[in-house]
C-alpha cells in the first residue's frame, strides 16, 4: 500500500523560518506540513495564535517564569499524517515496547496488567472520577498523556512527541486514512465486521456502527492483548473480568469500529466555534461535552464524546478502559490542543482559568498520576503547557 507520506510536501516557508511580521516563531518550531491535506480553520487559527504563544513565552522569559522553557526547546506535538514514515515507525516501535515492558503497577491490586502499558489502564481504570471532574479533565488528563509521552521516551527510546489526530481529518474515509489503513506504518486497522453490532448508544442518540466491531487483524497492533477490564463495557459480549474493579487478568483481542459518524460530530467547525465562541472555560468546559440541543444536527455528539468513538470498540469504547486502546492518547492530545489554542487567544486570562461548575479542590487539587510517575503536581501547574511544573510542561502543537 502507498505510504500518504510520499504526497508530503515540506511548506518551504514554514521551515525556513523566514516569513512576513508576527512568524519569527517559525524560525523555534520546526513545522512539517502533509500536502495531501488543506490547512483546516482550526489550523490557520492556531498559526496565526503562534504570534500570541511567542509574546507569551517572551514575557515569561522576561520575568524569569519559564523553568528553562522556550519555543527553540518546546517538544513539538504533530498530527500523525504529517508525520514521516521514519517517525511514526519509531512512535510504533515504542508503543510495542511498552507492551513489553514489565508493569510497575501494585500486583496485590492489579494482578491482571502484564506490562507497562497496562499501567496506564490501570490508573485510568481506577482513578476515573478525579481525571473526569469538572477540575480535573483537562489538566489531569494533560499530565497523563505527559506521563505516557515521557514512558515512550524514557523507557523506550522514542525521540519526538506524542502525536494528535486531528478530528477533521477523519470525516470522509478514516478507514483509508494514514492513522487507521492497517499498514505497518499505521495505529492499526479497523476491526474486522460484527453485523451484531449497531454502535453505541449516547446521551444524544446512537452513533451507529460504522461496520466494525470485531477484533482488529490488521497493522502493527494485529496481535495486541488488552487485559485489564472492562470498567463499563459499551459493546456486548466483552468477557467479565475475574476481579471487581476489573483489575485481574482479562486477555482478549483489541475491538475497534472506526467510525466516520463518530468523526462527524468533531468536525474542524465545531472545534473552531468550540475555541471561537467560548468566552470562559466553564463556556469552553460544557460545549465541548454537551454542546446545545440541535434535533436539526444529526451528528450533535460533542467533540469529546465524538473524539472517542472516531475508533470505539473494546477496550477504546470503555469509559473507564479506554487507554487500552493506543488512539486513547491521539484523541486526548487533540482535545489538550484545543484547550492550548482557547487558552492561548488570551494567555493571561486563560491558562490559570478553573472550571467552576463543581466541586473537586478547584485550583488547590494537586495530581497524583501514583505509580506512572513520581512527582505530584499542583494543577495550575498543569494549565501551563509552557513551562509548567519546573519546565516538565513544555510543549507546542502544530
Amino acid at each position: 500500500m502507498r505510504s500518504i507520506w510520499s504526497a508530503i510536501i515540506l511548506l518551504p516557508s514554514l521551515l525556513a523560518g523566514v516569513g512576513a511580521q508576527g512568524d519569527s516563531w517559525k524560525s523555534k518550531v520546526k513545522v512539517q506540513r502533509n500536502g495531501f491535506y488543506a490547512q483546516d480553520v482550526v489550523d490557520k487559527l492556531e498559526e496565526t495564535t503562534m504570534s500570541n504563544v511567542e509574546a507569551y513565552m517572551n514575557k515569561k522569559i522576561a520575568a524569569g517564569k519559564n523553568n528553562g522553557c522556550t519555543l527553540e526547546k518546546a517538544g513539538v506535538r504533530r498530527e500523525w499524517g504529517d508525520m514521516t514514515d521514519e517517525q511514526r515507525s519509531d512512535f510504533i516501535n515504542a508503543t510495542l515496547c511498552l507492551m513489553k515492558a514489565p508493569s510497575k503497577a501494585p500486583k496485590d491490586q492489579f494482578p491482571g496488567a502484564k506490562n507497562r502499558y497496562d499501567d496506564f489502564v490501570a490508573y485510568h481504570m481506577t482513578n476515573a472520577g478525579t481525571l473526569h471532574d469538572t477540575v480535573g479533565l483537562f489538566p489531569a488528563h494533560k499530565y497523563f498523556l505527559l506521563a505516557y509521552e515521557t514512558a515512550l521516551r524514557n523507557e523506550c527510546g522514542y525521540k519526538g512527541y506524542h502525536p494528535y489526530m486531528n478530528y477533521d481529518r477523519y470525516t470522509k474515509d478514516p478507514k483509508n486514512s494514514a492513522l487507521f489503513n492497517g499498514n505497518m506504518t499505521s495505529m492499526g486497522g479497523n476491526g474486522a465486521p460484527d453485523s451484531k453490532y449497531a454502535g453505541v448508544r449516547t446521551g444524544s442518540g446512537l452513533i451507529k456502527s460504522g461496520g466494525g466491531g470485531g477484533c482488529v487483524t490488521e497493522g502493527p497492533f494485529k496481535d495486541y492483548v488488552a487485559n485489564l477490564g472492562p470498567g463499563s463495557a459499551m459493546m456486548d459480549n466483552v468477557p467479565k473480568n475475574p476481579m471487581a474493579g476489573g483489575g485481574g487478568s482479562n486477555p482478549r483481542c483489541m475491538r475497534r469500529d472506526i467510525n466516520v459518524n463518530a468523526a462527524l460530530g468533531a468536525t474542524a467547525d465545531r472545534a473552531y466555534n468550540l475555541i471561537t465562541k467560548s468566552k470562559d472555560i466553564n463556556t469552553f468546559y460544557n460545549t465541548l461535552l454537551t454542546p446545545p440541543q440541535n434535533s436539526s444536527d444529526p451528528y450533535n455528539w460533542g467533540i469529546h464524546t465524538s473524539g472517542h468513538y472516531i475508533a470505539g470498540g473494546d477496550p477504546g469504547g470503555d469509559p473507564m478502559c479506554s487507554p487500552g486502546d493506543p488512539i486513547f492518547y491521539f484523541h486526548h492530545a487533540m482535545l489538550d490542543r484545543l484547550w492550548w489554542i482557547w487558552q492561548m487567544q488570551d494567555p493571561d486570562t486563560r491558562v490559570n482559568a478553573v472550571v467552576t461548575l463543581g466541586g473537586g479542590g478547584g485550583s488547590n487539587r494537586k495530581i497524583d498520576l501514583k505509580w506512572l510517575i513520581p512527582d505530584v503536581v499542583p494543577v495550575l501547574e498543569a494549565h501551563d503547557g509552557l513551562g509548567g511544573q519546573k519546565g516538565a510542561f513544555c510543549h507546542v502543537y502544530v
